[in-house]
């Protein structure tokens, strides 16, 4: 039988608890000046809620894929999201945020924005979940969670009204 969401749904994966994880993992990860950047829209979310929980004075940055994926012809620019990086990218110790690492396209695909605007001193990647599948060589520094989902559902961070996270898992 092919998985579906309901049946992706007795996953337990708790995105408040992956959170909690992640959270102790970048502290630990942080060195004084190192910069918080997440991939729109998930990684964006997770990186502005760790610059508030661990108070960090500057504000984190937002990369956008969009114009660097290898299949741009089919999925178009999306009009919401835009690359906004407040700091000097050149010589900055980075890490970059996503919710979910699966292919390793998208990061692929930031990592030529990223270097658009300059070459940083260091790029590090922590993730919530990391699920398996990958296309290119990419690997987290931090993944909260490793699993495995069939190619035909889509994981995803969303976000309630509140600001609290829960995971959408969708076929595709």
């Amino acid at each position: 039988m092919k998985p579906t969401a309901a049946t992706a749904g007795h996953l337990a994966l708790d995105a408040q608890a992956l959170y909690l994880q992640l959270r102790e993992a970048a502290a630990r990860m942080l060195e004084p000046g190192t910069r918080l950047v997440g991939i729109a829209s998930g990684g964006a979310w997770l990186a502005e809620r760790l610059q508030q929980d661990l108070a960090l004075a500057h504000e984190a940055g937002v990369l956008s894929s969009s114009m660097h994926r290898d299949d741009y012809a089919q999925r178009g620019l999306a009009a919401s999201v835009q690359t906004r990086l407040p700091f000097d990218v050149n010589g900055a110790d980075i890490l970059v945020l996503d919710d979910v690492l699966y292919t390793g396209r998208t990061i692929r695909a930031v990592l030529n924005e990223l270097f658009d605007y300059g070459r940083p001193a260091r790029v590090r990647l922590a993730v919530l979940v990391d699920r398996g599948g990958r296309e290119l060589p990419v690997a987290a520094d931090f993944a909260a969670a490793r699993i495995s989902l069939p190619p035909g559902l889509h994981l995803g961070l969303a976000r309630t009204a509140e600001g609290g996270f829960h995971f959408d898992v969708k076929e595709v």
